[in-house]
């Protein structure tokens, strides 16, 4: 069994990585500095399961602490690089932390694989990175035209990657992650935001004309394509879309979750956000080729879990066709 390394493992994607990790009864230390982007105790509820486990470690701190780095056990065979500071329009306030966080970070923890001879590293990237290209569904040989300084943050950890791939011997794979919900979302995201004020009557706020489509993913899904890039193993770097690979409309969701939660939505009409793009949809050949990546979890099914997470009375209505 390996000893895996996940940073950002008490946040969302992290804890249900660290949920499969477990399950295949690898040893897992977490590195998570409980940031109070959100409330640190949901972070501390997503791992509450975890302390039972006498595999699993938590190291709280931060990854730009190089000697906090140095602490961690020395028999680590992979990294999941998963911490990051996280979302679009917040990065347009701050981008000096985004930079020193997203890159900065990024960077110690390679010094870290390389210093120790750790041979594999996860790294997840995002799909902000393609930005506005217009060319539909995006592939991983497309531009990448970003709009804002969080997606930037995110390139440069792929091209630092890609050096101490060259360099150092480290495989390096980066995985563009698509629009991920279910159980544990942050609750800055929509479908969190939305389910949350639908089941509170309140309105939910729709961004310009609601047109925009993103191509959401299930949090399931992506913890098999996280799993299947720990162990790939025939190149030293690659770049791999993890999506759906099907784009669903702004209002579009907001139907769906009418239909999951047996509510009818009040919208809240508001100007478009800088730094917003107006859709995203991953091709994901690659990822099938590369790693057997295959999502299998219909939408409608995926926000049922998410509501039942979130304590709501779940209409059982069939899901609409995809």
């Amino acid at each position: 069994m390996s000893h895996v390394l996940v940073t950002g493992g008490a946040g969302f994607i992290g804890s249900h990585l660290v949920d499969s990790l477990l399950r295949d009864r690898h040893r897992v230390t977490v590195i998570d500095n409980f940031d109070p982007f959100y409330d640190r105790s949901l972070k501390l509820a997503n791992i509450a399961h975890h302390r039972d486990s006498a595999s699993w470690r938590l190291v709280e701190g931060d990854i730009r602490d190089a000697a906090l780095l140095q602490t961690l056990p020395g028999d680590i065979d992979v990294v999941v690089h998963l911490a990051a500071a996280a979302g679009v329009r917040p990065s347009i306030a701050d981008p000096v932390r985004y930079q020193e966080i997203n890159v900065g970070g990024t960077q110690n923890l390679l010094e870290l694989a390389r210093e120790r001879g750790i041979r594999r590293f996860v790294f997840g990237s995002s799909s902000s990175v393609y930005g506005v290209n217009p060319r539909v569904p995006w592939s991983e040989e497309d531009h990448v035209l970003p709009i804002s300084p969080y997606a930037s943050t995110k390139i440069s950890g792929e091209l630092l990657g890609h050096v101490y791939a060259h360099l150092h011997g480290i495989r390096f794979i980066a995985l563009r992650l698509f629009t991920v919900y279910g159980p544990r979302q942050r609750p800055d995201l929509a479908i969190n935001t939305f389910t949350k004020r639908m089941l509170a009557g309140q309105p939910i706020p729709i961004f310009g004309d609601g047109s925009t489509r993103r191509d959401y993913t299930y949090v399931g899904d992506i913890v098999a394509g996280l799993r299947a890039a720990i162990d790939y193993d025939r190149s030293p770097f690659e770049i791999v879309n993890l999506g759906n690979s099907h784009a669903v409309g702004l209002m579009e969701l907001v139907r769906e979750l009418e239909g999951v939660l047996g509510l009818t939505a009040i919208t809240d009409r508001r100007p478009e956000q800088p730094g917003d793009v107006s859709q995203t949809w991953a091709r994901i050949d690659k990822a099938r080729r590369l790693l057997g990546y295959e999502p299998a979890t219909p939408f409608a099914e995926g926000l049922r879990h998410f509501a039942e997470w979130m304590g709501a009375d779940v209409a059982r209505a069939l899901p609409r066709a995809q």
